[in-house]
């Protein structure tokens, strides 16, 4: 009985391996001999450039009416860039590796001109599809005279001619897009220029024509400014601080926020009556032209310093003492001081009655009465509190002067910090 012969070792169940797959060709022998109709026809069209570019020119004319002004302006500069432009865009079907990144930089540069210029984005990448349409055209048409037969190869090539142009139409808008992001900044940015120097009282004579334009106002109207605390200004509803229909150009700051307003006469509303809550508003009086700006802003600020922290409007022309006190506050603690400083000998508790007594009857108008109804006391005990004032201190409430001096001490007395 034979042996049966057992292998050493079986086979194990698992996947079969997949076949290795052939290296591709890089292109078929029809691509070969389409790139050879194509190359053949590309050397002809940059030979015929000039004659090409003189037909793109004549088509934007024609048909890309943003381009007709452009062209009527400079003539020679637009030749010049579609000459370029078409010499990379047929030289790339000739040498794709060796001429892209010329080919891109010559793109871009356009892209970025044009933003300058002010052309319509659309108008450009027109622009670029009709400078493609005519490569193509040229090619098929230059290929029909000299070997008709290959004509239909070239459907085998097409792609490159129209990937040349949609990598390009999205070059051309990235550096467009780019540009004019960049203008848009700048523009801004000197805007922002042109309204701080205002406002700081740095701007020159030379500069305010330029400022006039760039903020839409005439340089010798009638103006305010508007100072609003706690940058208010830049969030949506800043315009509700301001009466309806007021325009206003808003420079924002880190503490304080600015509107330039133009205004008629100096009765004209220009701030809303009623403020949000905690929004502090100080309005300056009334300056001519825009070099005064500065001015005007300085009276913003010192009308929005009375105002009190709990929010409101102050308009400086209705606080005019007020303000002549934190204006100068080493004359206003100095009065004070000297108005005030005999009660310093006086409990504090006791010194502060007195003044409060003295500033309820001032806010009354001078009305004991009044005053005493306010402060919970008997009228006599007002007017024995403003005799006992006035012993103390050697003045005579019934004296304008010392009544003058003592509205405006109580005044930096609580404005001015202690």
């Amino acid at each position: 009985m034979p042996h049966a012969v057992r292998p050493r070792s079986l086979p194990r169940p698992g996947p079969v391996p997949a076949p290795r797959a052939r290296a591709p060709r890089v292109r078929s022998l029809i691509d070969a001999d389409a790139l050879s109709v194509l190359h053949r026809a590309a050397r002809i069209l940059l030979d015929d450039l000039p004659r090409l570019s003189d037909q793109l020119v004549a088509l934007l004319q024609e048909q890309e009416p943003a381009y007709r002004s452009a062209i009527e302006n400079d003539a020679t500069e637009i030749w010049q860039e579609v000459h370029r432009s078409l010499r990379h865009s047929i030289a790339s079907l000739l040498d794709p590796r060796g001429v892209r990144d010329a080919a891109r930089r010559c793109s871009w540069k356009i892209g970025v001109t044009r933003a300058e210029q002010g052309l319509p984005l659309d108008a450009l990448l027109h622009a670029f599809r009709l400078g493609g349409s005519l490569v193509w055209q040229s090619l098929v048409e230059e290929t029909s005279r000299a070997a008709p037969e290959d004509v239909r190869l070239l459907v085998h090539v097409a792609s490159d001619v129209w990937n040349f142009v949609d990598e390009h139409c999205t070059v051309v808008a990235d550096s467009y897009r780019q540009t004019e992001r960049q203008l848009a900044w700048r523009r801004e940015n000197r805007v922002r220029l042109l309204a701080a120097a205002l406002l700081d009282g740095t701007s020159r004579i030379a500069d305010l024509p330029e400022a006039a334009l760039a903020l839409d106002l005439p340089e010798h109207g009638r103006y305010v400014v508007v100072a609003v605390a706690g940058g208010f200004a830049a969030c949506p509803g800043a315009q509700a601080v301001l009466a309806p229909g007021v325009r206003v150009h808003w420079h924002t700051g880190v503490d304080t926020d600015h509107g330039i307003v133009r205004v008629s006469d100096d009765t004209e509303p220009v701030v809303a009556d009623e403020q949000p809550p905690g929004v502090r508003v100080g309005v300056s009086s009334a300056v001519e032209g825009l070099a005064a700006v500065g001015e005007a802003r300085r009276l913003a600020d010192t009308a929005l310093s009375l105002c009190p922290e709990t929010g409101g409007t102050v308009r400086l022309t209705e606080h005019l003492p007020a303000a002549l006190v934190v204006s100068s506050p080493d004359l206003g603690a100095a009065l004070a001081d000297r108005l005030f400083g005999p009660l310093a000998r006086l409990e504090p508790a006791d010194a502060e009655v007195l003044l409060d007594t003295l500033a309820t009857w001032l806010a009354c108008d001078g009305s004991a009465q009044r005053a005493s109804r306010r402060l919970y006391c008997h009228r006599n005990t007002v007017l024995n509190r403003l005799r006992r004032y006035e012993q103390l201190t050697g003045r005579s409430l019934s004296r304008p002067f010392d009544l003058v001096e003592v509205t405006l001490a109580l005044t930096a007395r609580r404005l001015l910090p202690r």
